[in-house]
C-alpha cells in the first residue's frame, strides 16, 4: 500500500511540472493527493467489511465504498480532487457518475491485497467504481490494476501478468516506455493513462525504476506513479529506504494509521 502512496507523493510535483526526464529530482514540495486519500478510503471500507460479495451485491457494496470516499474527502477536501468528484462528494444524494477517467484505477491497490480470488477482485473493483466511475472503460482499468496487484503479490512473473492483462482487458502492453514517452501528454482518461502506468511497472527492474518510468512519461504523474508503484511493491516486496524516509513524513497520521491497520490485517 505504501508503494502506491509513495508513488503519489513523489509524482505530485510533476503532475503540474511535467517531466520526461527519468532522472528527475525528488521535490520537497511533494505531498499526498486525492490518490492517497481515496486509496486509504478503500482500505477503510475493506477493514469495515472484508466479506466477499456476489454479482448481485455490487451496488450495495458500492455504497459502502462511496460512503468512505465521502468521509475521507471531508477530511482532506484540498487534496487535489477534481471538480466532478468534489461536487459528487458534497451532494446530498448518491448520484451515479459515469466518469471515464483514471480515478477508479488509482485507488484499487488495496483490493488486490485483501481478496483471495480473481472473481472476487473483479467484483470488488467494480463495486468500488460503481458510484463515481460507472463506465465500462473506467471499471475495466480499475479491474486491471487490482488484478495486476493480485498476480504480482502471488508471485506471477511479468510475462504472465502482461499476457493475462492483454487477453482479459485488450490492452497493448508491448509498447516500450521510450516510445510512449515521445508523444505522451497529460490526459486522465483511463484507457489512455492506465496501460502506460502498467507498462511502467512491467519495464522496471525495481520499485524506484517503476515510479521513475511512470513519472517521466510527462503525463498524469501522481496517478500513474501511484498505480505503477502499487503494482511494483506487490511484485518486488520492498521499497528503498531513501524513498520511505522521504515520503513517510509527508503522510497525515490519520491516513497512515489506516494503512498500518490494513497492513497488520493483510500482511503486505
Amino acid at each position: 500500500m505504501f508503494g502506491a502512496i509513495y508513488g503519489d507523493i513523489i509524482g505530485s510535483y510533476y503532475e503540474t511540472h511535467c517531466t520526461k526526464d527519468y532522472d528527475f529530482i525528488f521535490q520537497r514540495e511533494s505531498t499526498f493527493t486525492d490518490d492517497t486519500v481515496l486509496t486509504v478510503a478503500v482500505c477503510k471500507a475493506i477493514l469495515n467489511n472484508p466479506e466477499n460479495i456476489t454479482r448481485w451485491q455490487v451496488r450495495n457494496r458500492g455504497l459502502e465504498y462511496a460512503g468512505q470516499y465521502r468521509q475521507f474527502y471531508s477530511y482532506h477536501p484540498q487534496a487535489g480532487f477534481g471538480n466532478m468528484f468534489s461536487q459528487w462528494a458534497k451532494s446530498d444524494v448518491y448520484k451515479i457518475n459515469r466518469s471515464y477517467a483514471n480515478g477508479a484505477a488509482m485507488r484499487v491497490v488495496p483490493i488486490g491485497y485483501a481478496y483471495q480470488s480473481l472473481e472476487q477482485i473483479y467484483l470488488q473493483a467494480k463495486a468500488s467504481s460503481y458510484y463515481t466511475h460507472n463506465n465500462s472503460e473506467a471499471v475495466r482499468a480499475a479491474q486491471a490494476v487490482a488484478i495486476a496487484v493480485f498476480l504480482a503479490r502471488n508471485g506471477e512473473n511479468k510475462e504472465f501478468i502482461r499476457s493475462y492483462l492483454e487477453n482479459k482487458f485488450h490492452y497493448d502492453l508491448s509498447v516500450k516506455i521510450a516510445d510512449i514517452r515521445k508523444d505522451y501528454v497529460f490526459d486522465s482518461r483511463a484507457s489512455y493513462s492506465v496501460p502506460p502506468a502498467i507498462i511502467a511497472f512491467l519495464e522496471s527492474n525495481n520499485y524506484e525504476s517503476a515510479i521513475r518510468n511512470a513519472i517521466s512519461l510527462g503525463g498524469d504523474a501522481d496517478t500513474e506513479a501511484c498505480i505503477a508503484g502499487g503494482i511494483a511493491e506487490a511484485y518486488y516486496k520492498e521499497i528503498p529506504k531513501h524513498i520511505s524516509d522521504f515520503c513517510d513524513r509527508k503522510i497525515d497520521y490519520t491516513l497512515k494509521k489506516v494503512i498500518l491497520d490494513f497492513k497488520q490485517r493483510y500482511g503486505f
